[in-house]
């Protein structure tokens, strides 16, 4: 496992731990996709650009939406502009290859250098996109049927797929996959990314901040509870506004950075056993 490490080890903008950077390397080494599941805004997102710059290799984004299938990752033929120069006279329309348009695992696949392919947020699609790209992502090839040629990979991209836990992804993708559980940061982790991104901020402010943005999390009937994204955003809002520090916890500032559910802005005004005295802002 020692030899694994030296694949990658975070990155100066990533705080990752011990456990995701050995899921990042076992994943590289057994050349497998690497599934990663947490709440929104722990990092799965960005978990791929580090890797990308860490490795020092292209990054392909393929994001995913609830109306994408397989077929647009690997490729589309352009039927309408063929039809279109067939009718003007625009080129050499019995030239089919030109019509033929990488989607981003063609584009991975065909990558002359090792690329990070990103497929995020996986469960947005319907329940047999996964299953249509096994036999591609198990073989790194595919087939235009088009120009009856077979692609495969130059060089075997790494694969990071994310997943909101929005729905169940089926059995045959999973035992495909290496898993891993991106836990929400605790405080002592939480600070570490904070310092990542704000190296210089009030130790004070910090604390303040740190403590009433976990009490609202642990409030039971926080539907949307605020994501490590949402409290750096908020903390450079308190910053920029000179916000006093005494009155962060009693007032939470600019509490529509943090909440994004009319209900649960009402919920944390309402908890009283917390200790807080609240306003709005």
């Amino acid at each position: 496992m020692a030899n694994l490490m030296n694949f990658f080890a975070g990155s100066g903008s990533y705080v990752a731990s011990k456990e995701l950077m050995s899921a990042v390397n076992v994943s590289i080494a057994l050349a497998k996709p690497l599934l990663i599941k947490g709440e929104p805004g722990t990092g799965k997102t960005m978990l791929a650009e580090s890797i990308a710059a860490a490795l020092n290799k292209r990054l392909i984004s393929w994001s995913i939406k609830s109306t994408t299938k397989a077929q647009e990752g690997l490729y589309v033929y352009d039927t309408v502009q063929r039809l279109y120069d067939s009718q003007f006279g625009e080129g050499d329309v019995g030239n089919i290859k030109k019509y033929i348009k990488l989607g981003k695992l063609g584009e991975a696949f065909t990558a002359d250098e090792q690329a990070v392919l990103l497929i995020d947020e996986i469960d947005k699609a319907d329940l047999e996109f996964p299953n249509d790209l096994l036999w591609e992502l198990d073989r790194m090839e595919f087939y235009i049927s088009e120009t009856k040629e077979t692609v495969k990979t130059k060089s075997r991209p790494i694969v990071i797929i994310t997943s909101n836990a929005e729905k169940e992804l089926p059995d045959a993708f999973l035992r495909r996959c290496i898993f891993h559980y991106i836990e929400f940061p605790d405080k002592k982790r939480m600070e570490e990314i904070v310092k990542v991104h704000y190296g210089d901020i009030d130790r004070r402010l910090l604390n303040q901040a740190m403590d009433a943005f976990y009490t609202i999390r642990e409030m039971k009937d926080i539907q949307k509870k605020p994501s490590t994204s949402e409290l750096l955003d908020w903390l450079k809002a308190l910053m920029l506004a000179g916000v006093d520090v005494e009155s962060i916890a009693g007032e939470i500032p600019f509490v529509g950075v943090l909440l994004k559910k009319n209900q649960d802005v009402d919920v944390m005004y309402e908890v009283k056993e917390r200790g807080y005295s609240l306003r709005r802002w």
